[in-house]
């Protein structure tokens, strides 16, 4: 039986089946960064989703009876003071996408006086409920983007101050 080189010299052949071929690697590369794409899209969609579901139940008003009123003031007055016991002196009562907003908060970003007329659904009433009942206590109500996604206006917080 003749021998080839590479098996008299004690080397066995390097694309035997113990090594992947250049190939393989590659496509097995490219379906790994296939398969992280999908898992990002589906990320993607997936917080796209609950987004809209977090818009869709943000702009339909609450029934505020006399006993959600009075629940929201008691809930409201508890987050206060245990902010107040930690020594702040402001709370974030809300946050929610910019697009309850009627201009995408453009007024609230430039600094427009009438920006709350560009509130909508349950942000409108946080807003009124600072307004009706806890204005004439000194409290202050401020509103800004909290995040820029971008580079653009993103979410916009509601806070409530007593400094």
């Amino acid at each position: 039986m003749t021998e080839t080189p590479t098996q008299a010299s004690g080397h066995e052949n390097l694309a035997d089946e113990s090594f992947i071929s250049a190939e393989d690697l590659r496509n097995y590369m490219h379906q790994q960064e296939a398969a992280r794409l999908n898992k990002e899209l589906s990320a993607m969609d997936l917080a796209e989703r609950t987004r809209a579901e977090l818009i869709k139940k943000l702009s339909e008003p609450l029934e505020l009876t006399p006993e959600r009123l009075h629940e929201i003031q008691q809930n409201l007055i508890h987050k206060i003071r245990l902010a107040a016991e930690r020594g702040e002196t402001e709370i974030m009562i809300m946050r929610f996408p910019n697009a309850l907003c009627t201009d995408k908060g453009r007024a609230l970003n430039n600094g427009d006086e009438n920006w709350p007329d560009s509130l909508t659904g349950r942000p409108r009433q946080a807003y009124e409920l600072w307004r009706d009942h806890l204005r004439q206590a000194h409290y202050k109500f401020k509103a800004q983007i909290v995040d820029w996604p971008n580079g653009l206006p993103g979410d916009v917080g509601l806070f409530i101050s007593w400094a």
